[in-house]
């Protein structure tokens, strides 16, 4: 015998079932870019215009390295997701499929190549660090 009637069986599901899930994730990650992003257009803004040396001596040390990379992973996420949802809502079919692979493969790519720069800039820091020493 079942108590849950189907409203409550359904309340908080929306049409895919996952539409609050989907909301929360969103919400989360614009609170989190909402703080990081003006620090990080602060460290940028920052490094902007310097010599290469001086960009690398920037992001070698932990903070900005650190920063860039949250920035970097839930900026992508949150477009990836956002992009995501307006595909499934516009979008039918076939087309539709491809378009949010190539979504999260737009965001997919764009974190690794800035995970592969901050990266290379950390080991060349430490490089240059290293021989100054």
């Amino acid at each position: 015998m079942r108590y849950l009637t189907a409203r409550k069986r359904a309340e908080g599901k929306g049409a895919s079932h996952t539409g609050t899930e989907h909301h929360w994730y969103m919400t989360a990650s614009a609170v989190g870019l909402a703080f990081l992003v003006p620090v990080f257009l602060f460290v940028f803004g920052r490094a902007l215009g310097q010599s290469q040396e001086a960009v690398i001596e920037t992001f070698s040390h932990p903070f900005p390295a650190i920063l860039t990379a949250l920035t970097v992973l839930i900026g992508m996420r949150h477009f990836a997701k956002g992009a995501q949802m307006m595909i499934e809502d516009y979008a039918r079919g076939t087309m539709r499929k491809g378009l949010v692979i190539l979504a999260i493969s737009i965001s997919y790519a764009v974190t690794a190549v800035a995970f592969y720069a901050l990266a290379k800039m950390t080991i060349i820091g430490f490089i240059l660090g290293a021989m100054a020493h």
